[in-house]
């Protein structure tokens, strides 16, 4: 029926190329093997296991009984008796119709096994068979392909789940309606439009990076959600280019982002000694122009955090120079003033740059001019990481 050496070289490539252990596929095999006897040789109600031994190719069955008590199962002329109990059982004292292809008296498995308990289970060899028919063999088939998918399954689902919230990186399959299908080897990734960043055009054969934020079981298979719009694929960039970031010595704390366009991010340091914003910045602009790059020319500010409200508000607002900040607690809010020469800077083309910097903060901003007008008002939408 099987040529070992086919079924064992199967066994290698699945474990090897598709991550599935070689336990499961035999397991699979073994399956199939005990479905197809039943199918051609066994009786109605029958429980037939079977074991393949992948050295040798020997192929085993047996018949497995589960051990009952008399009171646990309702005996063949019982029926109506036990239609009436039923009625008045509670759900763990509800019988189970005795198959003698399926269960054995305790009383008649002592005399097998003189230790046999209710629960056991007892197996008895069977015959084995070499031929089976064509719908048997059919039936073997598809079981090992739908026990192999299951098996992939589980296994695409733990690798790339500890992947989650990672950058992963793979090929551009297709663009479809807005959604930009990426080929993960294993699994497929989607870009969702609102996951993209404005104005990047991708085509089939790109290679593409982005930040795995989901893993999903479909009935088409995996799927792995991507973002490049997530504030987190921004930080994660950093972190593979700013090692002080990996060590732990400088933490990102808050990220406002508008993707494609432009972000700011607080850091703060652990170490004295250690600069945070340098840390990010790299010698010569290095670090931050790699991750600008990536993020198609997005600008990115990089300030200090610090725990005092009113400076962080204003190392927000930064390239912007702040002449006073008035803090009022019960609102959540701050006005700040700058100077004349500084209004525009404050606000940002669009009011870009104070509606990242309340985002960034948490407060709600209002900028003030010296004269006292107040220019513009943003409310909060901090992003902390």
């Amino acid at each position: 029926m099987f040529d070992l050496k086919t079924i064992n070289t199967v066994v290698r490539e699945l474990e090897e190329e598709r991550g599935i252990p070689h336990e499961k596929t035999l397991e699979a095999i073994a399956m199939a093997f005990a479905t197809a006897y039943k199918k051609e040789y066994g009786k109605k109600g029958q429980l037939i296991r079977a074991s393949f031994d992948q050295a040798s190719g020997q192929v085993e069955f047996w018949q497995a009984k589960l051990v009952v008590d008399r009171e646990q199962v309702i005996m063949e002329g019982d029926e109506d008796m036990a239609h009436e109990e039923l009625k008045h059982a509670n759900l763990d004292d509800i019988k189970i119709r005795f198959n003698p292809e399926q269960h054995m008296l305790i009383e008649d498995a002592h005399k097998i096994k003189k230790d046999a308990k209710t629960g056991d289970e007892l197996i008895f060899p069977l015959e084995n068979k070499a031929d089976f028919g064509r719908i048997a063999a059919q039936t073997a088939k598809q079981i090992i392909i739908q026990k192999i998918r299951e098996a992939e399954k589980v296994s695409v689902m733990s690798e790339y789940g500890e992947k989650e919230e990672e950058v992963v990186a793979g090929t551009v399959e297709r663009v479809e309606r807005g959604i930009v299908y990426i080929d993960m080897g294993r699994a497929v990734g989607i870009i969702p439009y609102e996951e993209q960043i404005p104005n990047e055009r991708w085509k089939t054969g790109d290679r593409i990076r982005a930040y795995l934020y989901a893993v999903e079981e479909t009935p088409r298979g995996i799927v792995l959600k991507l973002s490049r719009a997530h504030p987190k694929f921004l930080a994660k960039l950093f972190e593979t280019e700013a090692p002080e970031i990996a060590q732990g010595i400088v933490e990102i704390k808050a990220i406002a982002r508008e993707a494609g366009s432009r972000s700011k991010v607080a850091v703060v340091s652990h170490d004295a000694h250690i600069d945070p914003i340098g840390s990010l910045v790299g010698q010569r602009g290095v670090r931050v122009s790699t991750v600008t790059s990536e993020l198609s020319g997005e600008k990115i500010d990089i300030i200090e955090w610090n725990e005092d409200p009113a400076l962080f508000i204003e190392e927000s607002l930064s390239p912007a120079e702040v002449i006073s900040i008035e803090l009022i607690d019960e609102e959540h809010r701050a006005i700040v003033m700058v100077t004349e020469d500084e209004q525009s800077l404050a606000i940002g083309k669009g009011g870009q740059n104070v509606r990242l910097a309340a985002k960034l903060t948490g407060w709600k901003i209002d900028i003030k001019s010296a004269s006292g007008e107040i220019l513009d008002e943003e409310a909060p939408d901090t992003t902390n990481i």
